[in-house]
Order: structure tokens, then sequence, then C-alpha cells
């Protein structure tokens, strides 16, 4: 599974008793124990479904409030992928949804475009007066970033040494910034984006081990080291057409191309000495033609890796239709839905206090951008 974010100093209680002693919880005389309840099935519901179990009784407030329960819940939450709609909502696919797999997260009063994901905290951008925002679905907290303003945001990601989530964002002269949300200093320089990631600012990194990643053409991938806060290459095994993603703490990478139909994802099986292993290659189910009939000729298609149930899986877009796709190429399910295409992001709610938000001008609960 996933761990813990890397950037906040609590950890999750080690044993039952300790957890126990923690939330202070009363044992209850009638059914499981309190702390059975809190520590395995409380902790393992979506944020909304805790919050209304809060109302219960005082003992699963106190204890479903403690950071460190929070920080257990998080962990436990899936990261689950971020699909666009034009910037009127945030929507994530869940593949374990017995119903509809495109949830809607939350409204937005206008429109918004994503620009950053991490521990649950995005980046949003308003094109009307070039605004960005961050902000916290699970808890409807929204804060502006007016710094940000005249910038590109290449990722988000919390700092290990100092506990801060950064933004790593450039200008349109290639310089990089590095923006800390917990501290009140300016935006500090760290020289220029190098040479070879002169395409990487059209996308924010891959996050896995404290690192964010591009794929770059020519077999290699572009890395930021968020310890060090500087940028060195890596070996990919796709020289073309390619896409870095992660999956449970593993980076990945994946390309397609039109002309073949054929996906091929690698996976980086031993981070350190980069050596990488082919996963699987997928033949799309169906060729791009039949999809085009139906979609007035237009035959442009876009293939991401999403988690399955402990496998892969596939989302392409063609035109207006989203497609399912398995890892042995068979068509699970269609989506008619010409607004909605996925995004490099993933979502993984959190209901952990974040001291930065309160500290932020123009911070609100509850307000723009949500309704």
């Amino acid at each position: 599974g996933l761990t813990p974010s890397h950037g906040t100093p609590s950890r999750e209680p080690a044993t039952m008793a300790e957890a126990a002693g923690a939330a202070a919880l009363p044992t209850s005389h009638r059914g499981l124990p309190d702390e059975i309840v809190v520590w395995e099935i409380l902790v393992r519901l979506p944020p909304k479904s805790l919050l209304r179990c809060r109302a219960v009784c005082s003992a699963w407030r106190r204890a479903t409030s403690a950071r460190a329960f929070l920080l257990a819940h998080h962990a436990r939450q899936p990261a689950l992928r971020i699909l666009s709609d034009g910037g009127e909502s945030i929507l994530v696919f869940d593949n374990r949804a017995a119903t509809t797999q495109l949830q809607p997260v939350a409204r937005l009063g206008e429109v918004f475009y994503l620009k950053a994901s991490c521990d649950g905290l995005l980046i949003l951008h308003s094109k009307i007066g070039d605004r960005f925002s961050i902000c916290n679905p699970a808890t409807r907290q929204c804060a502006p970033l007016p710094q940000l303003s005249g910038f590109r945001v290449l990722g988000m990601y919390p700092h290990s040494p100092t506990g801060e989530y950064r933004i790593l964002a450039t200008d349109f002269q290639e310089a990089c910034y590095i923006f800390a949300l917990d501290s009140a200093h300016p935006p500090r320089s760290i020289g220029s984006l190098p040479p070879e990631a002169e395409g990487i600012i059209h996308w924010a990194g891959v996050l896995v081990r404290g690192r964010l990643h591009w794929a770059l053409e020519d077999s290699m991938l572009m890395v930021f080291n968020t310890t060090a806060e500087s940028f060195h290459l890596m070996r990919s095994p796709s020289t073309y057409d390619s896409l870095a993603f992660e999956m449970d703490g593993m980076l990945g990478v994946h390309n397609f191309t039109d002309a073949t139909e054929i996906v091929n994802i690698w996976v980086l099986q031993d981070y350190e000495s980069e050596v990488w292993t082919l996963k699987c290659r997928i033949e799309l189910p169906l060729p791009v033609t039949d999809f085009s009939v139906r979609s007035d000729g237009d035959t442009f298609c876009s293939v991401w890796v999403v988690r399955g149930d402990g496998e892969f899986l596939m989302l392409v877009k063609f035109a207006e239709w989203l497609l399912q796709v398995d890892m042995d190429g068979k068509l699970v399910a269609t989506f008619h839905r010409q607004d909605v295409w996925p995004t490099l992001f993933h979502l993984k709610q959190t209901l952990v206090p974040h001291a930065f938000f309160p500290k932020l001008e123009g911070y609100v609960v509850n307000d723009v951008p949500f309704i």
C-alpha cells in the first residue's frame, strides 16, 4: 500500500494498545471494543463518511480528531486519478465504485485548472487574472497564492528536512523558484532549468521516493530531488511519446502511439540501480477507426495508466469517449463524456490539519472556489 506523507513528522500508533491509550477510548460493553471500531473500521472510511460518524458519540469524535488517527486515515485513503471536466468540478476515477466510477469530489464556482496535487492538497489556477489557489477538497479549505502569478507550476512536494510543503515553479525565462507554503519568506531562486528540461514546463512532475520525475525523449527522465532541491537525469526504457506515473510507491513509464495501438508499461524495480522491467504490453481492444466512426472522424487517442485492484488499468480517450481497458486488453467500460479527460494527478484525500492555511491571507472555508 501507500506510505504516509513524507513531510509530516508524526507517526501512526505502533500497537493497538498504544492506539487505545493515545485516543483515551473506553471499552464498549456491547459489540466490538471502541478501539477496534476506530482503528480497524473508521480509519478506513472515506472523509465524508468519517465526518458523519463523529456525530455518533464524543469518544469517536475525540479519537477521530487526534492527529495520529488522521495521519493513519490519510495513509489508508486510495490515490485516485483526477479527471478534468473543463475546470468546473473536481472528479476522480474510482475503479472500486459499485455504480458510477466517475466520482465528483467538489464543484467549483468558476473555471479552475489543476496544476499540482500532493497529499490531498491541490493547486488550482484561474486564467481570469492569473490567480492561483491551494485547496483541500476534503476539508473545503482554500487560500489564494498571489505570489505564483506569472509562474508555471512544475510540482508540489513535502520537504522532508523541514516538514514544509513546497512548490517548484518556473518563470517565462525558465528560471526555477521554490515557494514554501509554511514560510513568510519570498520565493527562492535555484537557478535555471537544465537545458534537457525544456519540455517539462508543460506538465507537473510525478512524485516518487521524494523526487519529482518527468519523461523526456531519447530514453531519459528529468528528476528533481526534493531534499537537495536539485535536478539530475535518469535513464528511461522508453524512447518516444512516454509518460511517467506512480504505482504503489514505484515509478513507472508507459508509451503509446496511434500507429501501433500498443501500450508498453515499464516499472522501476530497483530505483538506485535504475533497473527497469517491462511489466506488460497491451494491445488496445478496438482499432481507433471503430470509435472514430462514432466520433465524427476524430481519431486522436490518448492513454493513461491508472490503479486497479492490485493491477494496472488504462483510461483511453477517443474524442468524446472515455474507455476503461484492463491488462489483458479487454474493454471493461465506456463513458460517453466529451468534456472529461484524465489528468496526470492523483487525489489521496486527507483531513490532516495544516498550520499554513490560516496564515495565508484570504484563507476561507466552504467558500470560493467551492460551491
